[in-house]
């Protein structure tokens, strides 16, 4: 069978979240499908596969293999394929780097144009890109903000179900992606920063980190332990200027 013709049936049967099947067929598009998909599936050769993957990011790669090796799984269990090329393949280790976000002192600083509110308001609440698109004003009521829902339909989990204090600035959200990332790009941080800068302001606020697991939606108490380690340098400046007094007592 040709891999473009098992996929059509894999994604009926590839039991994930919407979210995850919509990121999962763009990765097919982009990079599986131009090498392998005219392929038969018993075809494809390992070094194929391992060429495509060293072409791509370190990140990139490790979520393109994960889904070529799904595709086999299910080939496999399903018996379109009697082969499995991606057996023992790796992909380069991910280098992690500190994220960047702003302070809500210096979001509140900059002109944001006609997006303003929109970026406020995500770093104020620390919703999901795909949790603001779907917010409307019914959603946020007894000074709060429900969020049950994402532009895929379901959150991204059961802990995503939640409720946060309402701080203000609420508009609705432009439908495109690409729309508000220029803005926030512009100021050199990502949308998903401004969750990290909601994140900091929870900790510099003395908020317990299980409390803002449950205002982040994070599932894994691990996730808020990394974002709660986010430091600045200042901070640094300020742990030697503690220390410090430690000598003169």
């Amino acid at each position: 069978m040709i891999v473009n013709e098992w996929i059509s049936s894999f994604w009926k049967v590839l039991n994930v979240k919407p979210k995850t099947l919509y990121d999962y067929q763009g990765l097919y598009r982009r990079h599986l499908e131009p090498s392998i998909g005219h392929m038969e599936l018993d075809q494809v050769d390992p070094i194929i596969v391992q060429r495509l993957l060293l072409d791509l990011p370190p990140q990139t790669a490790r979520h393109t293999l994960m889904l070529a090796k799904s595709i086999y799984r299910e080939a496999l269990l399903y018996k379109t394929a009697s082969t499995n090329p991606t057996i023992g393949l790796r992909t380069p280790t991910i280098q992690m780097k500190p994220k960047k976000f702003l302070t809500w002192d210096e979001i509140n600083q900059i002109e944001w144009g006609k997006y303003e509110n929109q970026i406020k308001f995500l770093a104020l609440h620390g919703l999901r890109w795909s949790e603001a698109v779907a917010l409307t004003e019914n959603d946020i009521y007894d000074g709060y903000v429900w969020i049950n829902k994402s532009v895929y339909g379901t959150v991204k989990s059961d802990s995503s179900n939640r409720k946060v204090p309402y701080l203000g600035y609420f508009s609705q959200f432009p439908t495109s992606y690409k729309t508000l990332r220029k803005v926030a790009n512009s100021a050199g941080i990502s949308i998903h920063s401004l969750r990290r800068t909601y994140a900091y302001l929870l900790k510099t606020k003395g908020i317990h980190v299980t409390t803002a697991q449950k205002l982040l939606g994070h599932s894994d108490p691990m996730m808020t332990l990394k974002v709660y380690t986010s430091v600045l340098d200042s901070e640094i400046d300020d742990a030697g200027a503690l220390l410090q007094e430690v000598l003169k007592s």
